[in-house]
């Protein structure tokens, strides 16, 4: 049964939601962020990107599914906290394995429920995602000083404390295609789904690992993965990829986009409230198609950045010219791909002269959709030489 114990929430800016801990015990502090997704917690809890963040979900009921082991991303829940309108009191699925409160307290996450989603998810969307912090058994004052005083996400390397701290090979289901290297900046087991599948031998390595160790291994691809915090600290990372670009065919999703963006010289930005959710649209700007996008980030790629002009101001409905058509770096021209309709931000890019390319979001999806996951074809058939 969920506890009736008072949970109380409070924002850095001095806002108060009140709700019930359906979690465990304690107090906790993260970047609030809300989440749009109307299925998938569990995968969400689990996802290594949401580490340092309490995560708000928009979806009225959570947990009517339950949870079960197969839908977990990584080892554990990943998040700060959780935050709900409703939270079921009992589960009903053939899969599920117990209850999601039950899971939330064996994994330590502080959680609350009843708490007026609607008015806190508005609060972000116009004042941009900021620390919080939530718990029981403690004073309103006690909270209101630790979300003041929690860390902003920017300047955060959360990367390196999610990633493996040791290699770690997955040998191919099927027919064996090669051999990628993954570099692990939080990434969620489905990715590793997808790769294995389409008979990829997948030697995962922590993201400290440098171009010449992954070099070493005779990769036929590199791939690197989403994860959470600021791109900015992860020098190492940077200056892993400017060591492989043009060696070989490398594809970065979420973070790893982001990286691939500073590798090759561009900057990056804080979004204001970031882009979380199995529901974002995604131009194709080579065709024009619209995608459903997974999506759970909060910073972007300013290509803009490398042509010495400012980002146009925006007008009306997002479109193309929110980006330029491309741009010089010292690897080649890259292109921008993808395009986020709700915004227009970078969504993806290319490199033409070297197989290098990247997308914001998350093509494995898990739990979906699905709409992406060609991306992974597309990676496939770059390391065979076709794409």
């Amino acid at each position: 049964m969920s506890s009736s114990e008072t949970g109380l929430l409070c924002t850095a800016d001095g806002e108060v939601f009140r709700g019930r801990s359906v979690g465990a015990a304690g107090v906790t502090t993260g970047e609030a962020v809300f989440n749009t997704s109307m299925t998938g917690y569990q995968e969400i809890l689990t996802d290594p990107s949401y580490a340092g963040q309490v995560v708000v979900m928009t979806t009225s009921h959570i947990g009517n599914y339950g949870v079960c082991d197969d839908d977990d991303q990584s080892s554990r829940p990943a998040v700060s906290g959780f935050v709900v309108r409703s939270m079921s009191r009992r589960d009903s699925n053939w899969r599920s394995q117990g209850g999601i409160g039950d899971y939330l307290r064996a994994h330590d996450v502080v959680a609350i429920a009843d708490v007026d989603t609607r008015r806190l998810t508005r609060h972000l969307r116009d004042r941009g995602a900021m620390p919080v912090a939530i718990g029981v058994g403690v004073s309103e004052a006690e909270l209101r000083d630790m979300a003041a005083s929690a860390p902003s996400m920017v300047g955060q390397d959360l990367a390196t404390t999610v990633s493996t701290t040791s290699p770690y090979l997955i040998h191919a289901r099927g027919k064996r295609r090669g051999r990628v290297v993954a570099i692990d900046l939080g990434m969620k087991r489905d990715i590793l789904a997808n790769l294995t599948g389409r008979g990829f031998d997948t030697e995962v390595v922590p993201a400290g690992t440098t171009a010449d160790r992954v070099l070493a291994s005779a990769p036929d691809g590199v791939f690197v993965s989403n994860g959470p915090g600021d791109p900015e600290p992860l020098i190492g990372v940077v200056e892993t990829l400017r060591g492989l670009l043009g060696k070989v065919p490398l594809f970065g999703i979420c973070l790893g986009h982001q990286v691939l963006g500073l590798a090759v010289g561009a900057s990056t930005y804080k979004l204001p409230f970031g882009h979380h959710g199995g529901n974002h649209p995604v131009r194709r700007l080579d065709d024009g198609r619209v995608e459903i996008t997974a999506q759970n980030h909060g910073f972007a790629v300013d290509l803009w950045s490398l042509t010495g002009r400012p980002a146009p101001e925006r007008k009306g409905l997002a479109g193309s010219d929110l980006l330029p058509n491309e741009v010089e770096t010292e690897f080649g021209h890259v292109v921008p791909t993808h395009q986020n309709l709700n915004d227009g931000t970078l969504e993806g890019m290319r490199v033409q002269e070297i197989p290098a390319f990247s997308v914001q979001y998350h093509p494995e999806a898990a739990p979906g959709p699905r709409d992406a996951r060609g991306l992974f074809d597309r990676f496939t058939q770059m390391i065979e030489g076709e794409g």
